[in-house]
């Protein structure tokens, strides 16, 4: 079985973001940046797979500019074999990405497609359905287990009412949640391995898509500071404060 594995280059979840002076958009200059956290799980998830026997070959595609072979590398270092960097815009609207990540999986024709639920930039958690909609494949969304049971997936989903297991046939859409794993961290001499293991880049015209802007970014702000909080004297101004002032009992 092969598993493909999209990930995606964001400012590490670590740092604190500023809005530009404009407000055109996040300043992300100088700043430290990683694979997205739910990437990485996914990228675990498809090592412990490989790792389980259940798979034969990783392969971590991902889309933007030059940068992002950084964070690839690093997924090839966690486990994954060879890469395919698709050189674009770091700012394409999560259907392109579909699109992208469609043509990719054409032509690899991966038995199980595993990312991240959504990425902590933009978390718009739709990249993963729609490249379902677009490979009329099964899907199975917020994953917190994986099991490959007679040529099939078992997967246990993450939703509100609870747990839900859905079986899938293959090829299959798997989007990861918090839950499914813990990623392990790189060791040195997998970092060195990962520098040999092959990067190919290609452009999205090679692989016959054609982009196009689908949303337009108007303005970015900061959200407002958060006031700062009253303390009261008993239980009963506390209620009294709830009920006339907030208004919320």
């Amino acid at each position: 079985m092969k598993i493909l594995v999209p990930v995606k280059r964001v400012v590490d979840a670590n740092v604190k973001v500023r809005v530009k002076a404009d407000n055109t958009d996040v300043d992300t200059a100088n700043l430290k940046m990683a694979i997205n956290p739910f990437c990485e799980i996914a990228v675990e998830e498809a090592v412990r797979l490989k790792e389980a026997g259940h798979a034969s070959e990783i392969v971590v595609v991902s889309v933007g500019s030059k940068a992002v072979q950084e964070q690839m590398r690093t997924a090839m270092a966690l486990g994954a074999d060879r890469g395919i960097h698709v050189e674009a815009g770091d700012d394409l609207a999560p259907v392109s990405i579909a699109k992208i990540l469609k043509a990719v999986q054409d032509k690899e024709q991966a038995q199980l497609v595993l990312l991240g639920k959504q990425s902590i930039d933009g978390d718009n958690n739709q990249t993963g359905q729609m490249l379902a909609a677009l490979m009329d494949a099964p899907q199975a969304t917020f994953a917190s287990k994986v099991v490959v049971e007679g040529g099939e997936l078992l997967v246990t989903r993450e939703v509100d009412g609870g747990l839900q297991t859905v079986r899938l046939p293959m090829p299959a859409i798997v989007t990861s949640d918090l839950r499914l794993n813990e990623p392990r961290y790189a060791k040195l001499p997998d970092i060195m391995k990962a520098k040999r293991k092959p990067l190919d880049t290609v452009t999205p015209e090679a692989l016959g898509v054609t982009l196009k802007a689908h949303q337009k970014l108007i303005s970015v702000t900061a959200p407002a500071a958060r006031q700062a909080g009253i303390k009261v004297a008993s239980v009963e101004e506390l209620v009294e404060k709830l009920k006339n002032e907030a208004k919320v009992i």
